[in-house]
């Protein structure tokens, strides 16, 4: 087959909308006289000889690996620009990191993204208008138990939260506007600590005690990237600022969002699913297309390699490409770090924390659990506890159940003792004995009562999910020298290779490490693609 001839282009494709202004300033590649492609397969026998199957119709083809909300958006546009497009899918479904499971009480609960990360001209949510997706918002409202057990007054509670958060605010402006000279070794958790001291002066009552509160209080931000707050790096902070407006909890799950997102790959693209990939081959000067190889010994070979697969799945096969990936995009890949949050739910016939104790107290929305010192057996670190409770948002798909968020050391130690356990009686025991110091002290719960005796549970266990890459998605920590570099020489790929990368990590700076990120990497890829190639869009496809 005759080589592709590369012509490099630094046309700006800046688009009017400030949310594409990071992501589309990036450079094209206008591919010229694309060949007829060829799908090489290999029969999964000992000798793994080559089978060439017939020549295609001379459309461009586009491999793509992945089918999360990357690669299905992706597949969306290139087909409508009319590509072929073939996904080529490790699990059984689609989705990726977006999945549903039921809970024993049989309401349908998001085992990835929960949220949707702020309301300006966010598709999830136009989507989630389109398709009658229950969304609630719990923003407003924090409780809050002390070192002891106690709960806090709701006021109290809120003023450390309100604290917490004005700090929160003042970090985004200060990395914002100072990032250039922060030093990379500085953390979220330092400025902090400088920062509580002029929220809470001496001159305040009982100044030290609440000083420390606001710091456990603080800890939460480690629920929010999957690592704690002493690794967050001050200095790429603005990093992990979201789109304008609220963040919302997606009640009905993201379901039928997905299945929205995934019609017209599914109708227009070819998913392959069960096939791992193990290999990607570049274009190279003797290989004139890129090619990528699966576990079962099959060799696919296209026009270009879109891979959508998670940040921590690079970081762990680097040595999978061939030739090995440019230096430059190595060093991007390691230095942005990967979260490990994972998710408990558990469930209770009635959600007996919204009856008013004797004291008129209620939880509702999120609840703090502050560095607990009364549960030394299952932990001795005392590990912040946060939940959202499902119960209160007075939405049709409420139901009376707990979502316990977990990150770092107590997301490692929760999966790991779960993976030792053989059936689901003993890790329904484990989980119910280990959150039960917690969810015994929300208000009106009775030992006796079976309206508070727990119904059933589910844990995520994203660590050990090679396919999620061992972990849930990019963030930004400490020693981070070049981490808006770094982003974008992800973004850029390795066109001249005919290989592409999309997902959360190559997202536009407002939306990295979110569902809304993924799904426009993978618009962004196509759309680049589409103008490499010079295509223009073909009649909508639905």
């Amino acid at each position: 087959m005759d080589a592709h001839y590369i012509t490099y282009a630094s046309t700006s494709l800046r688009d009017s909308s400030k949310i594409y202004q990071d992501l589309r300033s990036t450079r094209l590649y206008s591919i010229v006289g694309a060949q007829k492609t060829r799908l090489l397969g290999s029969l999964a026998m000992d000798s793994l000889e080559k089978q060439k199957f017939s020549d295609l119709d001379g459309q461009p083809h586009i491999g793509i690996v992945g089918a999360g909300l990357a690669g299905l958006r992706c597949a969306d546009i290139l087909c409508r620009y009319g590509f072929r497009v073939t996904i080529v899918e490790g699990r059984d479904r689609i989705g990726g990191r977006m999945v549903q499971e039921r809970l024993p009480n049989g309401h349908l609960v998001d085992l990835g993204p929960n949220w949707i990360h702020g309301t300006s001209e966010n598709p999830m949510l136009d989507l989630a208008k389109q398709t009658n997706t229950a969304v609630g918002s719990w923003d407003t409202r924090t409780s809050m138990f002390d070192e002891s057990g106690k709960l806090f007054h709701l006021n109290d509670s809120e003023n450390y939260s309100e604290i917490m958060w004005d700090i929160v605010q003042d970090a985004f402006r200060h990395s914002n506007k100072h990032w250039t000279t922060i030093p990379a070794e500085e953390s979220l958790w330092d400025f902090f600590q400088k920062k509580v001291v002029e929220r809470i002066p001496e001159t305040e009552a009982d100044f030290e005690r609440k000083r420390n509160t606001v710091l456990q209080v603080s800890e939460l931000w480690g629920a929010f990237v999957g690592s704690p707050i002493t690794r967050q790096s001050l200095k790429f902070f603005w990093l992990e600022e979201c789109i304008e407006g609220e963040n919302l909890f997606c009640a009905d799950t993201y379901h039928k969002i997905l299945e929205t997102i995934a019609r017209p790959a599914k109708e227009h693209a070819t998913i392959m699913y069960n096939t791992r990939v193990e290999r990607v081959e570049l274009r190279t000067q003797d290989r004139p297309h890129p090619r990528i190889r699966t576990s079962g010994g099959a060799i696919l070979e296209f026009d270009e390699v879109i891979l959508t697969a998670p940040l921590g799945w690079l970081k762990r096969n680097l040595a999978a490409f061939d030739p090995s990936l440019p230096e430059r995009l190595q060093q991007g890949i390691n230095s942005i770090g990967y979260g490990c949050l994972e998710k408990v739910y558990i469930s209770f016939p009635k959600a007996f924390w919204l009856v008013p104790d004797s004291e008129g107290r209620v939880v509702q929305g999120f609840c703090q659990w502050l560095a607990p010192r009364y549960a030394p057996e299952t932990n001795p670190r005392k590990w912040n506890q946060e939940i959202v409770e499902l119960a209160s948002s007075g939405l049709a798909t409420s139901h009376p159940t707990l979502l316990f968020y977990i990150y770092g050391e107590e997301s490692q130690f929760i999966t790991e003792e779960l993976g030792k356990m053989q059936t689901e009686e003993q890790r329904d025991g484990f989980l119910y004995s280990f959150f039960k110091p917690y969810y015994s002290r929300l208000p009106q719960y009775d030992e006796a009562s079976p309206d508070c005796q727990p119904t059933g549970c589910l844990a995520t266990d994203w660590l050990h999910d090679d396919l999620a890459g061992n972990g849930s998605y990019s963030n930004f920590q400490v020693g981070l020298e070049q981490g808006d570099k770094d982003i974008r020489t992800m973004r850029d790929g390795v066109p001249e290779g005919g290989l592409w990368l999309a997902g959360e990590h190559t997202a536009p700076f407002v939306a990295l490490g979110t569902a809304t990120g993924a799904y426009w990497s993978g618009e962004s890829v196509g759309r680049r693609i589409a103008e490499a190639y010079g295509r223009e869009m073909e009649t909508d496809k639905s």
